[in-house]
C-alpha cells in the first residue's frame, strides 16, 4: 500500500504536459495480440495498469518492453495459457482480453475482471455481442468461458441496449478478423474508440464509423503493424489538471491536449467564471476568483464525462453557492463524499439511485487522513488536499497511480508539496 502526503496551501503555477490516454492504453494493449507482427506504441502513460497488463501478456508468452513512453509488444509467439487471476482482478479493463483472445484464437477463458468498485458495471452487452458473432458463453465461479463452433466467428448485426465503451471496444476486437460484415448499433462515440479503430485500421483492418453511433467492420484475415501508434492525450488527466489549476493555480499552462475532447468540461469551467485561454493543443488557466455555482449532468460522450465528476468537485467548493451533480452513468460513484467531508468539504449524496450529489461552498478545508477508494475519487481528494490548510495523508494512493502517470513529478513541478510513501512495492 502507498500513501500520498500532501502539505496543502501552496499556490501552483507553471506548465504540465498530459500523457497518453489511460482508457485508450488499457484497450490497445489487449488489441495488440490480434497482430501477426510486433507492435509499438508511444505516448504510453507510466501507470500501474500498464505494468499489470504486461504481466498478463507475459503469461501468454507475449514479450513486451516499456522504456520512456514507448511500449513494444511482440505477440508472434503467443500461446494459449491461463491468465493470472490476480492481475486480471486488479483492473476492470482486463476484460478486453475476452474480445482480443476470441478474435485471435476463437475462444477465451478469463476470470471476471476487477477494478474500481463504482457501482454495477455488468458485462451483459459484451456477452450479447459475442453470442451474436457465433460464440457460446458460460460463467462458473467467476470465470467466463467463451468458445465458438467449428465454423468460428462470423459477422453480425448487433444493437447495444445501452451505450457502453467497453462493449463497443470488445465487439470491435472480437469481430475485426471475423469473416463478413459486423454492424454495431448504438455504439459509444468516445475518442478512445476512434483511437482503437485507427490503430487497427493502420494494421489493415476495415473499420468505419468509429466516433459515430453506427460502426461497420469488414473482417480481414490478418493484421500487420507497419508504424508506431501514438496514443491520444488523456482527456481525463487533462480535465483533472484543469480543475486543479482553476482551484489553486496562479497561472498554469496545460499542454498536449486535444481541446475538442474536453468541450463539455471546459464549457462548465467557463460557466463558473474560470479564467481560461484555449489554444490549438493547450489550455492556459489563470487565477480564478468569484466562481459561480453550476449544475452538471453526466452523460455519454460528447457529454460531461463520469470520470470527471469527482475531479471537478473540489473546485465546486469555491463556488459562491450550491452546485448539483447528476451522474446518470454511475449513480453510485460516491466514494469520495465521506472522505471529502473529513477535509471539511460540504458535500452530500442526495439520492444514490438518481446519482444526485449536492456541493456547497466550503471555504475552510483542513488536512486529514483520508482513503482513495478508487482512481477518480482519489484525484478529488488530492486536489482538495492541495487546497486545504495543513497535511493531508491519502492512503491507497496506488489507486490514483492507476490513472495518473508521473503524478508526483508533475505536481512538484507546479510547486506542490507532495510526497509518495510506498509501504509495499508489489505491483499486483
Amino acid at each position: 500500500m502507498s500513501k500520498l502526503i500532501v502539505n496543502g496551501g501552496n499556490r501552483l503555477s507553471g506548465e504540465v504536459s498530459i500523457g497518453g490516454a489511460k482508457n485508450s492504453t488499457v484497450a490497445l494493449i489487449p488489441a495488440a495480440i490480434l497482430a501477426d507482427t510486433p507492435v509499438r506504441f508511444d505516448s504510453v502513460p507510466d501507470i500501474l495498469d500498464v505494468h499489470n497488463l504486461m504481466l498478463i501478456l507475459k503469461s501468454m508468452n507475449v514479450s513486451s518492453t516499456f522504456k520512456g513512453d514507448v511500449l513494444t509488444i511482440d505477440p508472434t509467439n503467443i500461446v494459449e495459457a491461463p491468465l493470472p487471476s490476480k492481475a486480471i482482478k486488479s483492473l476492470r479493463a482486463s476484460y478486453y482480453f475476452m474480445g482480443a483472445l476470441l478474435g485471435r484464437f476463437q475462444r477465451a477463458v478469463v476470470s471476471f475482471p476487477g477494478g474500481d468498485n463504482i457501482g454495477p458495471r455488468p458485462i451483459d452487452q459484451h456477452i450479447k455481442a459475442f453470442k451474436a458473432l457465433g460464440a457460446e458463453v458460460s460463467e462458473v465461479d467467476g470465470t467466463v468461458t467463451i468458445k465458438t463452433g467449428p465454423k468460428g466467428l462470423h459477422g453480425a448485426q448487433i444493437f447495444l441496449d445501452i451505450v457502453s465503451v467497453g462493449a463497443t471496444i470488445n465487439t470491435i476486437l472480437a469481430s475485426v478478423k471475423a469473416p463478413g460484415t459486423t454492424v454495431i448499433g448504438n455504439a459509444a462515440k468516445e475518442p478512445e474508440i476512434i483511437d482503437i479503430a485507427t490503430f487497427l485500421n493502420n494494421m489493415g483492418a476495415n473499420i468505419r464509423g468509429a466516433g459515430t453511433d453506427v460502426i461497420r467492420i469488414e473482417g480481414v484475415p490478418t493484421l500487420q503493424a507497419k508504424n508506431t501508434h501514438t496514443i491520444i492525450p488523456d482527456r481525463i488527466e487533462a480535465g483533472t489538471y484543469l480543475s486543479l489549476a482553476a482551484a489553486i493555480g496562479d497561472g498554469v499552462l496545460i499542454t498536449n491536449i486535444i481541446p475538442e475532447h474536453l468541450e463539455s468540461f471546459v464549457a462548465k469551467l467557463e460557466e463558473m467564471g474560470c479564467d481560461l485561454t484555449v489554444y490549438e493543443d493547450s489550455i492556459y488557466v489563470g487565477r480564478s476568483q468569484h466562481l459561480k455555482p453550476i449544475r452538471i449532468k453526466v452523460m455519454p460522450y460528447p457529454g460531461f464525462a463520469t470520470d470527471l465528476q469527482q475531479p471537478i468537485t473540489p473546485l465546486l467548493f469555491k463556488a459562491d453557492g450550491r452546485s448539483v451533480i447528476i451522474d446518470t452513468i454511475y449513480p453510485q460513484r460516491i466514494k469520495h463524499i465521506s472522505q471529502l467531508n473529513k477535509l471539511g468539504g460540504r458535500i452530500k449524496s442526495k439520492d444514490t439511485d438518481e446519482g444526485i450529489i449536492v456541493v456547497d461552498n466550503s471555504p475552510h478545508l483542513k488536512g486529514a487522513k483520508v482513503d482513495a477508494g478508487e482512481i477518480r475519487a482519489g484525484a478529488s481528494l488530492l486536489i482538495a488536499g492541495l487546497m486545504a490548510d495543513g497535511v493531508t495523508e491519502i492512503s491507497h494512493a496506488e489507486n490514483i497511480m492507476r490513472g495518473y502517470g508521473s503524478l508526483v513529478d508533475k505536481l512538484t513541478g507546479l510547486g506542490a508539496d507532495v510526497k509518495l510513501s510506498v509501504e509495499d512495492e508489489e505491483r499486483v
